[in-house]
């Protein structure tokens, strides 16, 4: 690789690690730094998951060992079972998706949450209801399919497991952040073995990813994760990534420059 790409990589991986420790949809960030390096879309990919699992195994280490911290990772435990089963179902699925549809449904998904977070946020910035228990079989199913989903995609899964953890389980944003943490790994481990085995992997750019990827998610879980206003940073992180992420997913500027 060129030292320019090198930097890039870096850089890029520093921001997707703080991005996707926060909120999600730092894949956004490493794809695209990775097919601008020359890879293919499906060597991208495969490639990207070196990077995400060291930066899902980094911040779930460098999260402060609180009590609720302890408390909420044995809470997350329910998950383990339909992660790892829908990551393995969503890697090994030769599913025949096009990518504009999809690219639309999860562009219009996510302005229907930019809109809850805009117009209610009291919603997204409450307490954790501790009366509540998110141990239910629509929950259940509901991380198997995002499970199904990051398996052969990745991207994007932060900010879906956020918007059931809080929206539906109705833990704070604080909170769902740590138990997304740990679904986030059980849902990259399995596809990553699944990658690792098909030779589609570049280890190269993928590491270099990875070492940016992990610094900033140990400085995001160690740090801005346990800032009194951390349900208010994560929002405002919210809100402007759903915006540039779902006019780029829907395609609006390209389609303004065709009109103008």
């Amino acid at each position: 690789m060129e030292y320019s790409n090198i930097f890039l990589l870096l850089l890029g991986g520093l921001a997707a690690g703080l991005i996707n420790t926060l909120a999600g949809n730092g894949s956004a960030i490493t794809l695209s730094l990775l097919i601008f390096t020359g890879l293919p879309a499906d060597v991208a990919n495969a490639t990207n998951r070196i990077g995400a699992l060291v930066q899902t195994i980094t911040a779930v280490f460098s999260l402060k060992k609180t009590q609720r911290t302890k408390f909420l990772l044995r809470e997350s435990s329910w998950f383990v079972l339909p992660g790892i089963l829908g990551s393995l179902l969503g890697a090994f699925l030769a599913v025949e998706v096009d990518p504009h549809l999809l690219k639309s449904i999860i562009g219009v998904v996510m302005l229907v949450l930019l809109f809850t977070l805009i117009t209610n946020p009291k919603k997204w910035t409450k307490a954790t209801d501790r009366s509540r228990s998110g141990k239910t079989i629509l929950n259940w199913l509901l991380i198997f399919a995002i499970g199904i989903y990051g398996g052969f995609l990745q991207m994007g899964i932060g900010i879906m497991l956020l918007a059931v953890l809080v929206l539906l389980m109705k833990y704070s944003l604080r909170d769902a952040n740590i138990v997304k943490l740990l679904i986030a790994f059980l849902l990259v481990l399995p596809a990553f073995i699944v990658f690792l085995f098909s030779n589609d992997i570049m280890w190269l750019p993928g590491a270099t990813l990875a070492i940016g990827q992990g610094f900033g998610a140990f400085f995001g879980a160690r740090y801005i994760l346990f800032l009194p206003k951390a349900n208010i940073i994560i929002r405002w992180v919210l809100i402007v990534i759903l915006s540039v992420s779902s006019l780029l997913l829907l395609e609006i500027p390209q389609k303004l420059i065709e009109i103008f």
